[in-house]
């Protein structure tokens, strides 16, 4: 059976004074992010996942965003080696989360730099946006890591959002979806679908057909219910002022080996 165990960090002090690149600066409600956050990992919960909570790392503003510390295939755990030099203590509290779960634990070395939300895995094919804060020896690394295990490793340019999961996600069928002004090369992809808006570019399977959204992305949770889908709407919207999205608050880990 597939397992699904996810990893979430609570979001520290510091949250307001997380990394901004692509987008204007606005007030962070800690508080309120915080209850973001709790209902976040609710609806995981609800949708029969276990949340697995990473030790805090509360000198770290951005840490909540686990997703870009490790990158999961199958029962291999890539420690990822953040672009942000700033960001790069927060991967040792969750090298320790994985390893206690029993998970083979790989590491990106300098000169490589990867982010998780850089990483969209569809099936065996792992896309790797080539970026800000990914560079080509992280690529390579990735390739390293997991092509000896079955996986195809395909690169993809991201120059308009932070990360390639700020503008592409998968829906469960694998096709990929995206807001086209975000998006560097749609026709990457064998199957891609437009929506209307860029937060809508972001989903997490939650199982079956049911996929987690931001509430920011009315239209594009109508046009996926639509097509048979069932989204789940979430309230992110503080962490969105930090370029956050509803991937990046969880490693989802569907392989693990009983």
């Amino acid at each position: 059976m597939p397992s699904k165990k996810a990893l979430v960090r609570r979001p520290g002090p510091l949250l307001a004074e997380g990394l901004v690149t692509h987008i204007e600066r606005e007030k962070v409600d800690v508080d309120l992010a915080t209850e973001q956050w709790e209902a976040y990992t609710e609806v995981l919960r609800a949708h029969g996942w276990e949340t697995v909570e990473v030790d805090p790392a509360d000198d770290c503003p951005d840490s909540v965003f686990v997703e870009d510390t490790v990158v999961m295939y199958k029962n291999v755990a890539l420690i990822t080696r953040p672009g942000a030099e700033a960001r790069r203590p927060e991967t040792a509290g969750v090298e320790e989360a994985v390893a206690a779960l029993g998970c083979s634990v790989n590491w990106i070395w300098e000169p490589g730099t990867l982010d998780g939300g850089d990483v969209l895995k569809v099936g065996d094919t792992i896309y790797v946006g080539r970026g800000g804060r990914t560079n080509a020896a992280g690529v390579q690394q990735v390739r390293a890591a997991f092509e000896p295990l079955g996986a195809r490793v395909v690169a993809v340019p991201v120059s308009k959002v932070l990360h390639l999961k700020s503008a592409v996600t998968a829906l469960p069928d694998g096709t990929v979806i995206g807001h086209i002004p975000k998006v560097d090369r749609p026709a990457l992809f064998p199957r891609f679908l437009s929506v209307p808006e860029e937060a809508g570019g972001h989903v997490v399977l939650l199982g079956g057909h049911k996929l987690m959204i931001s509430a920011s992305a009315p239209k594009t949770a109508e046009l996926l219910a639509d097509l048979g889908h069932e989204p789940v709407v979430v309230e992110i919207g503080e962490f969105e002022k930090l370029e956050g999205c509803v991937t990046c608050l969880s490693v989802r880990m569907r392989d693990l080996y009983a």
